[in-house]
């Protein structure tokens, strides 16, 4: 099991930019499962490692990071991006299929 894993954080999901996707991540993986508190029933845990994320410019220096300290480590490469370039005109093409409204279909007698 790995130490840690160094990854490229997703875009969240409410949001169209990408600002905070860039930067590679170390996150330290829970040594110890957590428990359940008695008295108020929350969770807890006694590891404090899994609290630390460490934020880095590029994978070359989260990975150094990670060997420089001993740390065994799980590198998630990111998805490749697919761009599909789009035009406004092109909800105005001719060509276009449109969708039909629902409702029930009409016999072709009906139609006319």
């Amino acid at each position: 099991m790995a130490d840690a894993r160094i990854f490229q954080p997703a875009r969240s999901a409410t949001q169209s930019g990408r600002a905070r996707t860039r930067r590679w991540v170390l996150a330290f993986e829970p040594a110890s499962a957590r428990q359940i508190e008695p008295l108020m029933g929350w969770t807890a845990s006694a590891d404090m490692d899994q609290e630390v994320q460490l934020t880095f410019d590029d994978k070359d220096a989260a990975i150094a990071f990670a060997r420089k300290h001993g740390l065994r480590y799980d590198l998630e490469e990111p998805h490749v991006r697919r761009v599909r370039p789009k035009a406004y005109a092109d909800n105005f093409r001719n060509d276009r299929v449109t969708a039909r409204a629902a409702g029930p279909a009409l016999p072709p007698a009906a139609r006319r």
